[in-house]
């Protein structure tokens, strides 16, 4: 196999070492495993459909503001500059960052509460879970089988993902022992995430004006960065002081991870990737770090998460879905006829659940005004 770094350290994920796909197929040329599903993700209909999915800000308020799309893009890169540091698999790392989020609603987070209030009686609804249905089953490439075929390394990373924001459980996915760590590959994914979405979020806050630079000085973590910024660059200001100021602190985050995570690998003795799932969390930040970052996520939970314009767009998220969702169960002559074999397979509410799971913001308010204002046309 061509392709296949040689200067990864011996705990780093291999291709040549993976269990493999679920499907035999002919390929056409002799990528690395991992590099092909990378290759794959980005091709899938599921990645592109993020570009109109909300992160914080819906895609109709701006086109400065993050979506699903961008927000994985800037994952990716953290991802990458994190395994290179820590001598990891940056192919895997890269597919885990652009697929982590693959499962998820229109409408951000308020999108999954709802979809999983609404399928409380029929197993629930899980982003994490969904990005796993979306990769083995909801997408077609193939003629001879569901989904885009990737390898168990990245099918586990998806399903073991997690954060603040995610609890999957795991058990609901056969195959993947929710007892054992994933791979350091997919434990990096937990942290580039949040490292990406607190840093973009502060940008986009200021940007809307949900923020203000004063409050978050008030925030121990921002101000010492703002302060290293001011002493590196005196005559910064505006807009490129904010820019700076950011890109600083992800540089402090990541250095953070990196020395912290170096070494716990060398505490636990860690030489080969097959030690990682029994080692408990080797990822992980400094004591210091873990403080700083809590105090940073509560003022954007208090101050930017639940603005009351953020609340408002909630309230209108939450009124839509349910809509939607309820049209369809009780009218299930509404949906098109290309799913009637979903609905055999997989019963009525499961397939309402993914068809609006796949949709984008801008979709779901388009099918909500179609079915509910009197005066569109059908």
């Amino acid at each position: 196999m061509r392709g296949e770094r040689t200067d990864l350290a011996p705990y780093a994920a291999k291709s040549v070492l993976s269990r493999g796909r679920e499907h035999k197929e002919a390929l056409k040329d002799n990528r690395p495993a991992f590099e092909r599903d990378r290759d794959r993700v980005i091709h899938c209909a599921a990645f592109r459909r993020l570009e109109y999915k909300t992160q914080v800000f819906v895609n109709h308020e701006g086109d400065y503001y993050r979506t699903r799309l961008t927000h994985s893009l800037e994952v990716a890169q953290i991802a990458r500059g994190l395994a290179r540091r820590l001598g990891l698999n940056e192919e895997l790392s890269e597919a885990l960052a652009l697929a982590h989020d693959l499962g998820h609603t229109p409408f951000g987070h308020t999108g999954e509460d709802v979809l999983d209030s609404l399928m409380k009686d029929y197993g629930g609804f899980e982003h994490n879970l969904q990005g796993h249905r979306v990769v083995t089953l909801l997408e077609k490439r193939h003629p001879d089988f569901d989904g885009l075929n990737l390898t168990w390394e990245v099918r586990e990373g998806i399903v073991k993902h997690s954060s603040s924001w995610d609890s999957p459980d795991i058990i609901a996915a056969e195959g993947y022992d929710p007892e054992r760590q994933p791979l350091l590959e997919a434990q990096i994914i937990d942290f580039a995430d949040e490292i990406a979405y607190n840093n973009h979020d502060i940008d986009d806050g200021l940007e809307a004006g949900y923020i203000t630079g004063e409050e978050l000085l008030e925030v121990p973590l921002w101000r010492e960065v703002t302060e290293a910024v001011e002493r590196a660059m005196p005559s910064i200001d505006g807009p490129a002081k904010v820019s700076q100021t950011i890109s600083y602190l992800i540089g402090v985050m990541m250095a953070d991870l990196v020395d912290e995570t170096t070494s716990a690998i060398s505490a636990a003795g860690i030489i080969s990737p097959e030690e990682v799932g029994g080692a408990g969390r080797l990822v992980k930040r400094s004591s210091k770090m873990e403080e700083k970052n809590r105090e940073l996520k509560e003022f954007l939970y208090n101050s930017l998460y639940r603005h009351p314009k953020v609340e408002t767009m909630r309230f209108k998220a939450e009124s839509i879905l349910t809509a939607l969702f309820s049209a369809c169960i009780e009218n299930p002559g509404l949906l098109p006829r290309s799913l009637s074999a979903s609905v055999e397979r997989w019963g009525l509410e499961r397939t309402v659940c993914d068809m609006i799971a796949s949709m984008t913001d801008r979709e779901c308010i388009e099918e909500h005004s179609r079915l509910f204002d009197p005066y569109r046309k059908v």
